[in-house]
């Protein structure tokens, strides 16, 4: 990048940071982002910024709410650094799940975030696979979407016989997300029709579509109990299937998850590292990563570079 641009990483991923600075030939920009006594948060930048392009890279994810304070406190720092441009890249974006009113006197959260983060002084956000679309338009600055699809097929193809594969999405509300997959390998696609009863718990109910002998690839964006993942991989192998994988863009895998998936009947789980892997994930028997740095890298690039960001999933 010949020194165009500054790239900060707070402590969700500093590894991811790291990545996405190599592909770029940028070295990461020094800066202290560490805790006072009573666990607040500190920021210090110890380079020149004024007049930089600067890229915050931090993932919102556990512990989010001290993620989300160390993103925006080095955007005010970065702020009253007088840095031309500071992009926010959130390659995880918590509280999306909170993205409307399912009940009465119930908050909106990941418009809230979104305020946060726009009124800290971001000007531009960077992130993966959102939840759900549409809240790109929660920010009213601009927001960039990327999908880890491209990085997904990838895999599948050098990993599988697409002859024999069967897209299944693990509930209706994902079926947009699993029919694009599909598309892009020339596959079938099922639905796993399931009724949760109750927040973190799932009841598998039937499968739409004939899995018999087929190997199938569950899809979606987020995992995090791994209860419906578990569910829906007995649920088609109980219908005929041959075996089942599961790709996800998002690896929260929060509490017993990465037990309850190394115990399943799940042959394997692809996740990205959106999200820093811990190391009961790294050892875990079934769960691999794949690195979504280029992807990011080069959006952050052509952002950069006021080019075309959408033209990289033509």
């Amino acid at each position: 990048m010949g020194g165009l641009i500054n790239i900060l990483a707070g402590n969700s991923n500093r590894a991811l940071a790291e990545a996405v600075a190599a592909y770029l030939g940028e070295p990461l920009t020094k800066c202290h982002v560490r805790r006072f006594a009573d666990m607040e948060v500190f920021v210090e930048i110890l380079e020149n910024v004024r007049g930089r392009d600067t890229f915050i890279l931090q993932s919102t994810s556990f512990p989010t709410n001290d993620h989300l304070m160390e993103l925006l406190i080095m955007t005010d720092a970065l702020r009253r650094a007088s840095a031309r441009r500071i992009t926010a890249v959130i390659p995880y974006f918590g509280y999306a799940r909170q993205d409307r009113k399912p009940g009465p006197r119930t908050p909106i959260s990941a418009k809230l975030v979104a305020n946060l983060i726009t009124r800290a002084g971001v000007d531009r956000v960077l992130t993966v696979d959102l939840h759900a679309g549409q809240i790109q338009g929660f920010f009213d600055i601009p927001t960039d979407n990327l999908f880890s699809a491209t990085y997904m097929v990838r895999d599948i193809k050098e990993r599988h016989d697409l002859r024999n594969i069967m897209v299944v999405s693990p509930d209706v509300g994902g079926v947009v997300r699993a029919r694009a997959l599909a598309k892009r390998i020339d596959a079938p696609l099922a639905i796993v029709d399931k009724r949760r009863e109750r927040a973190g718990e799932s009841e598998v109910m039937n499968i739409i579509g004939d899995v018999t002998g087929k190997t199938c690839i569950l899809v979606d964006d987020i995992v995090d109990s791994g209860g419906t993942l578990c569910n829906a991989a007995d649920a088609l192998l109980q219908a005929g299937a041959k075996e089942v994988s599961a790709y996800i863009t998002h690896g929260v895998l929060s509490g017993g998850a990465v037990a309850r998936i190394s115990s399943s009947r799940l042959k394997e789980l692809v996740v990205t590292d959106s999200i820093l892997a811990t190391e009961a994930v790294r050892v875990a028997r079934n769960i691999r990563v794949v690195s979504i740095a280029p992807l990011i890298g080069e959006a952050m690039a052509r952002i950069a570079k006021e080019e075309s960001v959408s033209s990289l999933f033509d």
